[in-house]
């Protein structure tokens, strides 16, 4: 977990970019930002990882805050997910498509989860 602003501390985001970009290993990064989410779209055009935007909901703005993580300029594409839960899942799921270890972990996540759902309906 690193923290940043594409607006207060850009050129220490950018060099936190550049070192994590240096490493070999696969990865995606998990932007949470709100208001004018800049975060996710500096991140993505600055990274060749895939960027999964995790905009924290805000009831002072109604949500409409939302949508700065879903309009973004020509070239800048992260994906945009509500839960960190959910933004977690998917990025592993990512991962796991260079790690086969990863993959069985999460088919075991995804049974235990079909398990406890059917499990709960045969109790009702």
């Amino acid at each position: 977990i690193r923290v940043a602003s594409a607006h207060k501390s850009a050129s220490f985001l950018l060099q936190i970019l550049e070192e994590y970009e240096s490493f070999p290993d696969p990865k995606v990064y998990i932007t949470i930002a709100g208001r004018s989410n800049a975060l996710s779209g500096m991140v993505d055009a600055n990274v060749s990882a895939p960027v999964i935007a995790c905009p924290p909901y805000s009831d002072k703005f109604g949500g409409m805050d939302l949508l700065s993580s879903l309009r973004m300029p020509s070239g800048v594409a992260p994906g945009v997910v509500l839960e960190p839960e959910s933004a977690a899942l998917f990025a592993a799921k990512m991962l796991s498509l260079a790690q086969p270890e990863l993959r069985s972990k999460i088919t075991r996540m995804q049974h235990i989860y079909r398990t406890g759902i059917k499990a709960d309906d045969e109790s009702r």
